[in-house]
C-alpha cells in the first residue's frame, strides 16, 4: 500500500532513497551510534556538512568551544530581518538517507535542520536542547520503535509536529503512528517536495493522514474492544454533550461549524472539546477520535 497525500508536483520527483543512493557521502564514525554526537558526515558538492552534533554547519559559524553543536551567529547587519524558520529534527538511523533528507530540507529558505539523531534516546535529548517545531520520524530506531520516541517527545514537548517517514506501508504501523501523535504519515518512496510540504503544513498544526486510512484500520481493530461493562463505565464518564463534541470531531467539523450545528457559542465548544481530551488523556482533537473510536464511543 503506498500513501499518496498530494497531486503530482513538478520538482523533486525522485524518491529521497535514490537521492540518498547517488549522493557522494563520505561516513566516518567513532562509537557506536551512527548518527549522533560521535559522528561525522560531510556531503561531497556542498559546502555544508553535518557536524560532531549532527547538525548542519553554515560557513561561518564556527561551533562554539566546549559547546557541542550550538554556533556561533553571523555579525549583525543592516539587512531586513528574515522570517523565523521552522526547525525541523530529523530521527533516522540510515547515515545516508539522514544526510539526503537534511540537504534537501536545508535547500528550503523556511526551514533549518535543528538536529539529526540515529535513535529514540538522542530524539529526546535533542528535542530538549533545540526545540524543534516538526520531528520527521522514522519508524523504526535502534532502541524504540518511532512511535515510542514520538510518545516520549510529545509527552515533554507536546507543541511539536511529528512527521512519520516510514517503509512499513501496513495499517497496523499506520494506526500507531496515529496514536503516537503524528500529523503525517510518509512512505520511503516519498518525494522531496512531498516530504518538504508534510514539514511545512505539519509546522502549521494541519493534519495529513487521509481520514479513511485511519479509520478502516481502526474498524479492523474494532474487535478488540474493551467488553461493554467498561465501556458502559467510559460512557457514564462523558456527558452527552461531550459525545456529540467527539462524534462531530470524527466528522472533521472545527470550532466554527460545530458552534452553528450545535447551536452554543465557539468558546462552549472549545470548552467541552478540552475536557473531551483531558477525559482520554490524550494531546490532541485527532487523537480524542482515536481513543474514543478504538473504545466505542462514537461512531467513524
Amino acid at each position: 500500500m503506498a500513501l499518496h497525500f498530494w497531486p503530482r508536483m513538478r520538482h523533486f520527483q525522485v524518491p529521497l532513497m535514490l537521492v540518498a543512493a547517488s549522493l557522494a557521502i563520505t561516513i566516518t564514525a567513532v562509537g557506536a551510534d551512527p548518527i549522533g554526537s560521535s559522528a561525522t558526515f560531510s556531503v561531497a558538492a556542498n559546502s555544508r556538512s553535518l557536524s560532531t552534533s549532527g547538525r548542519l554547519a553554515r560557513p561561518g559559524m564556527p561551533e562554539t568551544p566546549g559547546d557541542s553543536g550550538k554556533y556561533l551567529e553571523p555579525a549583525a547587519s543592516d539587512a531586513e530581518p528574515v522570517a523565523r524558520q521552522v526547525r525541523v529534527l530529523i530521527v533516522q538511523d540510515h547515515p545516508l538517507l539522514a544526510t539526503a533528507i537534511a540537504r534537501v530540507l536545508e535547500g528550503q529558505p523556511d526551514l533549518a535542520v535543528s538536529g539529526v539523531s540515529g535513535s529514540g534516546a538522542g530524539a529526546l535529548a535533542a528535542a530538549a536542547q533545540d526545540r524543534p517545531d516538526v520531528v520527521l520520524m522514522d519508524f523504526r530506531l535502534p532502541d524504540v520503535t518511532g512511535p515510542e520516541a514520538a510518545r516520549m517527545i510529545q509527552s515533554e514537548h507536546a507543541q511539536v509536529a511529528i512527521v512519520f517517514h516510514s517503509a512499513d506501508e501496513s495499517e497496523t504501523a499506520l494506526l500507531d503512528a496515529v496514536d503516537a501523535g503524528a500529523t503525517a504519515y510518509l512512505t520511503k518512496d516519498a518525494t522531496a517536495d512531498q516530504i518538504v510540504e508534510a514539514v511545512r503544513r505539519a509546522s502549521k498544526g494541519e493534519v495529513l493522514i487521509p481520514v479513511e486510512l485511519f479509520a478502516r484500520a481502526i474498524r479492523r481493530q474494532r474487535a478488540a474492544a474493551t467488553h461493554k461493562s467498561v465501556r458502559e463505565q467510559l460512557l457514564a464518564e462523558f456527558t452527552a454533550r461531550e459525545r456529540d463534541i467527539l462524534q462531530l470531531l470524527a466528522e472533521g467539523l472545527d470550532t466554527a461549524s460545530m458552534s452553528q450545528r450545535l447551536g452554543i457559542a465557539p468558546h462552549t465548544v472549545e470548552w467541552h472539546v478540552r475536557h473531551v481530551i483531558e477525559k482520554l488523556q490524550v494531546h490532541s482533537k485527532l487523537q480524542a477520535v482515536i481513543s474514543a473510536a478504538r473504545q466505542g464511543l462514537i461512531e467513524i
